[in-house]
């Protein structure tokens, strides 16, 4: 079979975003593919979290994962810090990557502008003048630099030829492929396959938050857990941003209304979105009906994940079990690929 790699950063509770832009595409690909799903907890450094978040949050990631359905004996679910073969794969792609590819990259303006205050509407250019000011308070963390060649190694350590991503990864897949690409073309050898993005479907599920603008995040403040019970649910859709209500029948729903609507058709019943649908378009709607119908919906769907959420939970036999297995069958899959770098590149296989 063909191999699949996946990683997720352990930043907190997995959303409604997370399960349908995401976690249910990997149900299925677990059953056709090859799959390694790991949790990204050496990507988290860039943000230096505590050692006890890092073990807390990478917990609560593997006993979400397998709520959500996630079949250790199907995939390979794994710590990203168990498999230290990615850390030396990572080493020999730092030594092939340049300086000014890696400070072009998006994903790295953006989140440097963050760490360093500068506004959005700076130009790109005085990001790289920030990072080289020696009176800057504010330094960028060279794994932050470097998060492209450590996604790689994450993904071609496993030789995987696809990967499900986003639209907002797509110029870091594209990196990996080129890193990929230059170990080939460096040591003469056709070795690593080039992964290429994934989609399960043309339409990518696109959750928005409850702010009404964007997706569903977890550093927005604008979702809902799917460890969340009922009562937090009602309290957050209720909250949700909607507008005065439409002045003319079949008029354009503005942004923050189709939020809503969009929401309802992925967890509602075709019966109900059609019904508030029409409302809408006869100038009838009554949005704190659709929301109450839309708190109900969403508890009724989070609330069996949350139940097997709480229960894997208070097993931690369990989890160790998982997490050891995982890490045993994805080390054993990184070594053998990191002894062949090792004899291609010139350095004692072991």
């Amino acid at each position: 079979m063909e191999t699949v790699v996946s990683g997720i950063r352990p930043t907190g509770n997995l959303h409604l975003g997370n399960y349908f832009g995401a976690i249910k595409s990997f149900l299925k690909l677990q059953e056709e593919y090859n799959c390694f799903f790991f949790i990204a907890d050496w990507h988290s450094l860039t943000t230096h979290p505590h050692p006890d978040n890092i073990r807390s949050s990478a917990r609560t990631i593997l006993a979400e994962y397998l709520a959500c359905g996630i079949d250790p004996d199907k995939a390979t679910l794994y710590l990203q810090s168990d498999v230290r073969e990615t850390a030396e794969l990572y080493l020999y792609l730092n030594m092939n990557a340049g300086i000014g590819e890696l400070m072009r990259t998006a994903s790295f303006k953006d989140k440097a502008r963050k760490q360093m205050h500068i506004a959005d509407a700076e130009s790109d250019g005085s990001v790289e003048k920030e990072i080289f000011n020696e009176n800057n308070k504010h330094s960028v963390s060279a794994g932050l630099l470097t998060y492209p060649t450590l996604m790689a190694a994450d993904i071609i350590i496993h030789k995987a030829v696809k990967v499900p991503v986003g639209k907002d990864q797509e110029q870091n897949m594209e990196m990996a492929r080129r890193f990929a690409r230059r170990f080939n073309t460096t040591y003469g050898v056709e070795f690593f396959p080039e992964p290429a993005s994934f989609y399960m479907s043309d339409k990518a599920v696109k959750v928005p938050g409850l702010d009404g603008s964007g997706k569903m995040g977890k550093s927005e403040g604008n979702a809902i857990y799917l460890v969340d019970d009922e009562k937090t649910i009602y309290k957050k859709v209720m909250k949700a941003v909607t507008d005065a209500g439409p002045k003319e029948p079949n008029s354009k729903k503005p942004e923050v209304i189709a939020n809503l609507f969009t929401m309802m058709e992925i967890v509602s019943s075709k019966e109900a979105y059609n019904f508030f649908d029409e409302k809408y378009n006869n100038c009838e709607i009554r949005y704190g009906d659709m929301k109450k119908q839309l708190a109900e919906d969403i508890g009724k769907f989070c609330a069996p994940i949350r139940e097997r959420i709480l229960d894997i939970q208070s097993n931690e036999d369990y989890m160790v079990k998982v997490a050891r297995i995982g890490a045993e069958k994805a080390h054993e899959s990184a070594a053998r690929t990191l002894k062949e770098v090792r004899q291609i590149i010139g350095f004692r296989p072991e």
